[in-house]
């Protein structure tokens, strides 16, 4: 069955640092920062949380339901997942503002800097969800703050399944937010920081989280995922990757195959080794959506 991705379709535009952000940010002189780095390399690609995360769930076998906006520049992206074989059914597109960008600038230790304009994602929540559409299983990933808040609700609704994954759209919200999205959640994942923030704002553990969910998933980068079911916690080891050449997309990527395992009926840890795997393949190749398969995901 579908997958229903709610999440921004973006174009990332993304830089190359040769040296380090830390050597050229001096601590004592924040409150005055005025740098400027030199980026020999840049390359715009096709990103946003929901086209990479359904990019992932198609290459793995999957059957994405991108639910998303773009704007008036956003015809080549709709042709790119037609040409993909990803249903362009459940995203919009506004005439009046662009589509969402992303200007990512990338250190020798893979340290990001980001700029965001969300453009036409700021209407996602125009897009609506019902159970005619199909979906066995969802994700609420970063996307306006409207379209995240109404989304979640309206999977309740529809009697779907959903994964919370707020990322970067972490601070939009406060605690008595943070805490009504997790009640109406199936599972909720979060990277590291993103994890201790949760925590923080909502005043639950990690345990805690788990507790109101099926699982909670904690990514930590190269040493692996800690899966946190009914408040203990499993350890799930990381996949080396042949090489480290570009993070961007990497948690969108473990995202898609999580959804593949969950559609699937996966145990969670399961899941989040799949996710792992995928990880390492997408971190070795440049841009978001350019990796492919180099094992069949059901093993």
């Amino acid at each position: 069955m579908a997958v229903l991705i709610c999440g921004s379709l973006a174009y990332d535009t993304i830089m190359t640092f040769e040296g380090r952000f830390a050597e050229q940010i001096l601590p004592e002189q924040l409150h005055i920062l005025n740098v400027s780095f030199l980026v020999p390399s840049l390359r715009r690609d096709f990103g946003g949380c929901a086209g990479n995360i359904a990019y992932a769930l198609k290459l793995l076998g999957g059957e994405p339901l991108p639910m998303a906006a773009l704007g008036r520049d956003g015809g080549d992206y709709l042709e790119r997942m037609k040409s993909l074989g990803i249903s362009t059914a459940h995203v919009a597109q506004v005439d009046d503002t662009y589509t969402a960008q992303a200007m990512i600038m990338t250190d020798r230790d893979n340290n990001q800097i980001t700029a965001f304009h969300p453009g036409a994602m700021m209407q996602a929540h125009l897009n609506q969800i019902t159970a005619e559409q199909g979906a066995a299983v969802g994700i609420v990933a970063p996307d306006g703050r409207d379209a995240m808040l109404q989304h979640a609700e309206q999977f309740v609704a529809a009697g779907i399944p959903f994964v919370f994954d707020p990322g970067q759209g972490l601070p939009m919200f406060n605690g008595e937010e943070l805490r009504h999205f997790i009640e109406l959640a199936t599972w909720v994942t979060v990277n590291d920081y993103e994890g201790k923030m949760l925590c923080a704002r909502t005043g639950w553990s990690e345990a805690d989280i788990s507790r109101k969910v099926r699982g909670m998933v904690v990514t930590l980068g190269g040493e692996g995922c800690a899966v946190w079911e009914g408040g203990q916690q499993q350890h799930v080891a990381p996949v080396k990757a042949k090489e480290v050449v570009d993070p961007t997309g990497c948690g969108d990527a473990w995202r898609g195959a999580l959804l593949f395992g969950l559609e699937r009926d996966w145990p969670l840890a399961q899941c989040a080794e799949l996710g792992n795997r995928l990880g390492a393949l997408k971190i070795a190749q440049r841009g978001p959506q350019n990796y492919t398969l180099d094992f069949t995901p059901e093993i």
